[in-house]
């Protein structure tokens, strides 16, 4: 079994993501190769706290530009984990 904190990346921290928190919803960078059992599991670990659901999210890079440089956003894999009623995880709370 892997280590749950190479799994889970990081938070998102966005305005979106703040408004998931309303919902009992909590969005996570996770590692492009995790499955969603593994996802739940290292939260469930991390936090200890109950995971009721998890909807994964595929992210493509894109091109972008700043004057004459060009490059790429990174790509990746982000979580959104939604907790059973009445638990919250505190790490986002002091953000």
């Amino acid at each position: 079994m892997r280590d749950p904190h190479t799994i889970i990346l990081g938070p998102v921290i966005s305005e979106k993501s703040y408004q998931l928190i309303e919902h009992n919803k909590y969005t996570f960078r996770v590692d492009p190769r995790a499955k969603k059992p593994a996802i739940a599991k290292a939260i469930e670990e991390i936090f200890t706290v109950n995971v009721v659901g998890v909807n994964v999210i595929k992210t493509r890079s894109k091109p972008k530009r700043r004057g004459l440089v060009r490059g790429r956003t990174t790509s990746g894999k982000k979580a959104i984990v939604q907790l059973s009623e009445g638990q919250k995880i505190e790490f986002f709370e002091s953000m």
